[in-house]
């Protein structure tokens, strides 16, 4: 069927995101996520939220490291 039946003017934005810009943009949601749906309070939400995108920060940054290391 391919494009034919798709009205003129409609168009789908290209993202071209890096690995590390998906890995990111995951953290950042995941976090948000995780602190709307298991915090009562705004400030422990916020806090939570911060918190957890630091380690999905630490993770990213220390798993890369290690796959640099280990391919030699």
């Amino acid at each position: 069927m391919g494009n034919r039946h798709r009205e003129k003017g409609l168009t789908v934005p290209k993202m071209n995101l890096s690995h590390f810009e998906a890995s990111l943009l995951f953290a950042l949601f995941t976090s948000a996520v995780l602190g709307v749906i298991t915090k009562r309070t705004d400030r422990e939400r916020v806090r939570y939220a911060v918190q957890c995108f630091a380690y999905f920060l630490a993770a990213i940054f220390g798993l890369s490291w290690l796959m640099y290391l280990g391919h030699g």
